[in-house]
């Protein structure tokens, strides 16, 4: 198991890494002000009605980084600076959120998989980890093995719900960044520092997922171990 925890202690400092380095980026494409003057709710409302959507509502929402696309009550939900601001950050957030409401216009597949597990990962994420670890202490604890090995093995099954949950959002979020990136380029709604800046903040932005689908992929295969073992005793 001692490569696991080297793997998961790499994993943790990625994990650092590209948070902390998102942190900064936005922070430093914060000063850098649009040209065209547009706050980052003027953006996602001209990129809606440039793709013809005029049945999703643009709103602000309390926090940092708390932006997000609900496709239930079709609102692009911005974070109060993103939703005020006039700058490179702004507009790249802005633009991906609607990239989603793009897609759920498009029915676009990935999406439309990915909201299909949503209220399914939402409760199995929140007992697969007990599942695991109760099935294990029965199979070893007790004099009908089976019946724990029979729970710990539908637990990783949650577990591996939540784990394709993460892989399907990756090409969900490229292809939010993609959409965004070109509509600015295209529509020539930033100059080239701005498009830079906002490229850059949102391949940081995608860089979480990816760390977060790799971390719930070696969860996966530490627990999957770690119930084969158990059934081997």
């Amino acid at each position: 198991m001692l490569g696991f925890y080297v793997l998961m202690g790499i994993i943790s400092l990625f994990s650092w890494t590209v948070s902390n380095t998102l942190k900064r980026k936005f922070a430093q494409y914060s000063k850098i002000h649009l040209q065209n003057g547009m706050s980052g709710a003027e953006i996602a409302t001209k990129m809606l009605q440039d793709h013809g959507i005029y049945d999703v509502q643009v709103i602000s929402t309390p926090g940092r980084l708390t932006d997000h696309y609900n496709p239930k009550n079709k609102t692009v939900n911005l974070s109060e600076a993103v939703y005020n601001e006039r700058n490179a950050s702004a507009a790249a957030v802005a633009a991906h959120e609607v990239g989603h409401a793009v897609q759920h216009a498009k029915a676009y597949k990935w999406l439309e998989m990915r909201s299909k597990l949503v209220p399914v990962v939402s409760i199995s994420s929140r007992f697969s980890m007990w599942m695991i670890i109760g099935g294990i202490t029965i199979a070893l604890g007790s004099a009908t093995p089976q019946i724990g090995m029979t729970i710990g093995y539908a637990g990783l099954a949650f577990m591996a719900l939540g784990t394709l949950f993460s892989f399907i959002t990756l090409p969900v979020e490229y292809d939010a960044s993609n959409r965004a990136l070109a509509w600015l380029e295209n529509k020539h709604m930033v100059t080239r520092q701005e498009l830079a800046g906002s490229k850059d903040a949102l391949k940081w932005a995608a860089r979480t997922y990816l760390v977060a689908a790799l971390g719930s992929l070696a969860m996966l295969f530490y627990w999957g171990l770690r119930l084969m073992a158990a059934n081997r005793e």
